[in-house]
Order: C-alpha cells, then structure tokens, then sequence
C-alpha cells in the first residue's frame, strides 16, 4: 500500500464527522460495525484478498465487498475496461452496442433466462421482478421466507434479514401495513409453512421469492427437495417463481445456482459478482415474462443509470475472466474447504461451540453447535461470543463479516498464504473466547 494513501485522522475523530453529516456515519448500515462493538473501519484501498485502512493497516479480506469480489480486489483487467469506456464517455443515456452483448452473453449461459433487463442495484431488479409477477398474475401476495433479504424495496422488510436483522429491526418502520399485507412469511426450507402461506389467501401468490442459498442469515443451504418443492407448487398454482441470485450467480458456478442446483426459476436476479466491483445488477427470464416490461408492455422501469457503460464494462470482462479459466470454481472450493474445516478444527480445540456452514465459497462461522436450516435457528445464536470473535479475529489482521447474518466470501485472491494466515489468527483468538 501506497503510504500517501494514509489518512492521520484518527479512526474515532473521523467517524464522529461522519455522524455528523450522515445518519448513523454511514451508508450502508452493516457498515456499522455496531453489533461486534467495535468502531467502523475506513479503508482507502483494496487489492486481491488485501484490504487497507486509513492507518495503513492491512488485513485479510473475508467480507470481499459483500460478495462481488469473485476475482479478487482491483483486477486489472476488469479496471483497463472501465478506463477504456470511460475515455469514450461516462454516460449516454441511450443504448449501446456492448449492453447488447452483454444481455446476449447471459441469455445464452444462465438457465432460464430467455430475456434481461440491465439495472444499477439488486434492490430495483427485486422490485422489478416482483412488479413483473403481479402484472402476469392479476395477483398482489407474495412470499418470501424469514430471514431472507431482497434489498430495501417496501415489500421485502418484512422479517428481513442481513443488516436488518443485525440491527434488530427486521421490520422496518416506513412500511405500510397495506404493503405488509401483501407479503406472507414463510420458514425456509419448511414446504409445509410455504404451503400455509398459499392457503392463507383466497385469491392466490403472485410469486415465491428465494434466495436458493441463503445468504442473509448467514449461509444457510437449501434442504433436499425444497427448491424442487418451490416449483412444483408455483407451477402447480400460476404463481412466479423468482430466483435472488444476487449473492449466488456466478459465485457458485458458470451457471449461478440454477445451473448448479438444477432448478430453473421463472424470474432471476443477477448482480454483485456480475460486475466485478462495478454497480450492475439485472433481472430476467420466461420471454413471455420479460414481454410485458415497457416499452413492449405495460409494466413501466426506467433508470438514467440503467446499463451503466463503465458497468457494462466491467462485466463484459469479468465474465472474459470467468471464459478464460472455467477451473475456477474448482479452486474456489479447494479453498473454501481448507478454510471452514481450519476453522471447525480450531473451535473443536478451543472447546467453542462454532458451526461453519458452507456453499461453494460462501461461508459462515456461527457460533452454535446445532446446524443453521432457517431464521428460527439463526435468531437463537448469542451474538455475544461472535462479537468476541470477530474483535479478536480483527486485531490480528483478519476482517471476517461483522455479524453472523452475514456470509464470508472466498475470491480467486485467496490462497494459501491467507488461509494460514486465518487460520492461526483464529486459534489464538478462539482460545480468548468464553466457550
């Protein structure tokens, strides 16, 4: 790292300006760090597993941009073809011939997805795809399962989880209860709690919304069967089965989860790891779907920002890394494993209960000895020990996720060198935690 980068603000004095002039001194609320006690981290540099914050110091990155650091920090691939779209201009407004290729290169490698409509965050693609479902049923209920998080749309704080959970306000004030009325909760991975929520209303679902693996609760992996359970009921009804794929699309695959778990939803969502760094998000599927979004139906989107060329961009190469070495995920695994059974040894040795539950390379460490299947199971976890955990784990150099609603994340970046790294940090910083 650069010592110009250094800031000499001390971290507290800067925080206290930020809460001066931005709620909470943040802007983003996991950003927060409030529920593992200790102040936010400023970092003015990232690069391949590395993070670096205002005093110089560096850590090893678990939380990897919340997940679309799939290839590490600052490629420089991905960072060449944003400055080559930038010398050409930083914004049209109308279309481009690169989004063009961009949307033919998801049709033709993501199962399902016939059509997709380019946006600039996982937020409005839940909201656009959820708009889509209830103009092509006539329908106003959807479902979504506790603990499971769609961004901040009104329709998805409804026993959100991530940040919002973190936080202790899984239902957000601002929300009508109109809106509220509209959402059913269902326990993921519990068809017989889905099938409640379809009998509790007459008029039928409009649409299920899921992530396929659970990401914020922690990592939480579908039970055998559920995903296969989801289909089978919205077929079976005309409800829309939608996909967040958000976390999952392209981390655990060359086809997102629905390539690797081999159910194909109705509607998907695509973002985070899509743009390498870049804010890219989409949503698509069933042509007859997508047929009704404007200008070609009725179902009115619009963004200035929409197919940001520089985001574009950015996703045109990643996925020109993701073509260039289809072993990755492979890699990506190898390394994922060494990690969570690191971890799980080190626990085992410390006599501290800690569950590390893991999809492909997303990865939580919770602090429990039981496995983690829904919201009910992770709501019970003290966080106490794991705010422990992670102070210790941070003043050794190691930055994992500041909450157990929060998965970690496993790059291309990360090798040996960071694993071992961990891994010792996390045997001494274990054996300070009260079991």
């Amino acid at each position: 790292m650069s010592t110009a980068r250094v800031d000499a603000t001390a971290p507290e004095a800067l925080f206290e300006r930020a809460t001066r002039v931005t709620p909470g001194g943040v802007h983003s609320p996991v950003r927060a760090f409030g529920s593992v006690g200790a102040p936010p981290l400023m970092i003015v540099e990232a690069k391949g597993a590395r993070v670096w914050d205002q005093d110089g110091r560096e850590y090893v990155d678990w939380i990897g941009a919340w997940g679309p650091a799939l290839l590490g920090h600052g490629r420089p691939e991905i960072a060449s073809a944003v400055g080559r779209a930038a010398e050409n201009g930083l914004l049209f407004g109308l279309a481009s011939p690169d989004e063009v290729r961009l949307a033919e290169r998801l049709v033709a490698r993501v199962p399902g997805l016939e059509q997709v409509r380019f946006v600039t965050s996982g937020t409005e693609a839940a909201m656009s795809a959820v708009r889509v479902a209830r103009a092509a049923t006539g329908r106003s209920v959807i479902v979504k399962f506790a603990g499971c998080y769609h961004g901040h749309g009104d329709s998805f704080l409804i026993r959100a989880g991530s940040g919002a959970a973190t936080l202790g306000v899984p239902d957000s004030p601002g929300v009508t209860a109109a809106t509220a009325g509209d959402t059913q909760v269902a326990r993921f991975n519990d068809l017989a709690d889905v099938d409640r929520c379809f009998a509790a209303v007459a008029g039928g679902i409009a649409a299920v919304i899921v992530e396929p693996v659970a990401g914020n609760m922690g990592c939480v992996p579908p039970a055998p069967g559920f995903l296969e359970g989801l289909q089978e009921r919205c077929a079976r009804s005309g409800a829309v089965l939608i996909f967040d794929e958000i976390i999952t699309g392209f981390r655990l695959g060359p086809e997102g989860a629905a390539g690797r778990l081999g159910v194909t939803p109705d509607l998907l969502l695509l973002g985070k790891a899509l743009g390498g760094g870049m804010p890219i998000a989409a949503y698509g599927g069933r042509r007859d779907l997508m047929a009704l979004v404007a200008p070609g139906g009725p179902v009115y989107q619009a963004g200035t920002y929409a197919a940001h060329p520089l985001s574009i961009a950015a996703a045109q190469a990643t996925l020109d890394l993701l073509d260039l070495d289809p072993s990755l995920w492979a890699r990506l695994e190898v390394t994922a494993d060494r990690l969570a059974g690191g971890l799980a040894e080190a626990a085992i040795e410390a006599h501290v209960p800690l569950r590390v539950q893991r999809v492909g390379s997303m990865w939580t460490a919770f602090m429990a000895a039981q496995p983690i299947r829904s919201w009910d199971d992770a709501a019970t976890v003290e966080p106490r020990r794991y705010a422990a955990f992670f102070r210790a784990m941070l003043g050794r150099g190691v930055l994992l996720p500041p909450s157990q609603f929060e998965c970690g994340f496993v790059s291309t970046a990360h090798g040996d060198p960071e694993v071992t790294r961990t891994l010792e940090a996390a045997r001494a910083a274990l054996a300070e935690v009260e079991a």
